[in-house]
């Protein structure tokens, strides 16, 4: 039986996929799972090494006794316990911010807060994939600035009058900050909403771990929206919006991905309060990571980060691929960042500083990666 006109039949379509998988791996493009294998983790995004702190893993150890595994339905329904309801208020007194809203990722948080603002979004252009998914899905008009670029910012504001501005205050490929004082000025002048992705922000800068928003004195500002995940420096997993009241109350009413999402397990949460709790008792751990930080960068001849991603560029796909398996070889672990994760277009080596390392391991780690280094590379 012939197919109907404007079909394609199931070998067609698998047929398609596995050419664009062949054109994919000569291009130094193919994506692998693995299980981890026992490494020194300078891969992984536990920036505090706080997934294995004592006492988070106490505060998970007891809420799984008492709630089990799963969450047991969405936020609406089963889902909040008391332990979502004591983080959302912990970390709106941490950040700032007048209230909080918990999601089961940083990407479906990224996706809630996006849709809930409505109207046209302007983002920087290397803000994560979730923010530019947010902004596609959100179906309005939507464009990019370059990156901390803030003459092209004024530019688009006045040419797009966005409803929202979309940014990291710390990026995830680079490592670099943004200017959010002086972006808070302009989106202000022109009466635009700032959202800001905390993601590498959480726990590594600010007062007491507070973030970017709060160290450029803009915590609890109406105009300024935070957003985060819980999986990078406090070592869980969930995600999270901040802000005006007025908004907790119409992510609770409308928003599908905090609606129609499973909750985030009660262990998760209460785990990622704990580690809420470390963070925010001083400046210590900032500090150790900050020095790593700095110590990274001179091993490897890249500019000092802002807070925990060290990204050295590595030539091309292929080029970066093999130099991260050199690293696993010397039982190093180490991320690759290739196109189209990078925004910029060219393939890195991803570092992240971890202050739960040992120090000395963490130095032989570091001459690993140097050692390792493709002998051309892009400058």
């Amino acid at each position: 039986m012939t197919a109907p006109v404007g079909t394609s039949s199931p070998d067609a379509v698998w047929n398609r996929l596995a050419r664009k998988a062949e054109l994919r791996s000569k291009a130094g493009l193919t994506r692998t799972v693995r299980p981890r294998a026992a490494a020194i983790d300078l891969a992984g995004n536990d920036y505090l090494g706080l997934s294995r702190h004592p006492a988070v893993l106490t505060a998970a150890a007891a809420a799984l006794a008492e709630y089990g595994l799963g969450a047991g339905g969405s936020r609406l329904v089963r889902g909040t316990t008391g332990l979502h309801e004591q983080f959302e208020a912990d970390f709106a007194r941490h950040t700032g911010t007048e209230t909080a809203v918990l999601y089961s990722s940083g990407y479906m948080a990224n996706l809630g807060a996006v849709a809930a603002l409505a109207g046209p979004v302007l983002l920087d252009a290397h803000a994560h994939a979730s923010l530019h998914d947010a902004a596609r899905l959100a179906g309005g008009r939507s464009d990019t600035f370059s990156h901390n670029d803030l003459e092209d910012l004024e530019r688009q504001l006045r040419e797009l009058r966005p409803s929202i501005v979309a940014i990291e205050s710390v990026y995830s490929v680079l490592g670099d900050a943004a200017p959010l004082r002086e972006i808070h000025a302009l989106t202000s002048a022109h009466g635009a909403l700032l959202l800001v992705d905390e993601a590498h922000g959480i726990g590594t800068v600010g007062p007491r771990g507070a973030g970017g928003v709060a160290a450029a004195g803009l915590a609890g500002d109406p105009g300024v929206v935070v957003t985060a995940t819980l999986s990078k420096a406090l070592g869980a997993a969930g995600g999270v919006v901040a802000g005006p009241a007025t908004l907790r109350r119409h992510l609770h009413d409308t928003g599908r991905t905090f609606i129609y999402d499973t909750a985030p397990p009660p262990a998760v949460i209460a785990g990622a309060g704990a580690a809420l709790a470390i963070a925010s008792e001083s400046e210590s751990a900032q500090t150790e990571l900050a020095r790593r930080a700095a110590l990274a960068a001179e091993v490897l001849g890249a500019p000092t980060p802002a807070a925990g991603v060290l990204s050295p560029p590595a030539g091309d796909a292929k080029a970066a691929t093999g130099w991260a398996e050199r690293c696993a070889a010397a039982g190093v672990a180490v991320g690759c960042f290739r196109p189209p994760s990078t925004p910029d277009h060219r393939s890195r080596l991803r570092v992240t500083i971890n202050t739960g390392v040992d120090a000395a391991d963490f130095g032989r780690a570091l001459e690993v990666i140097a050692a390792t280094r493709p002998e051309s590379e892009e400058a």
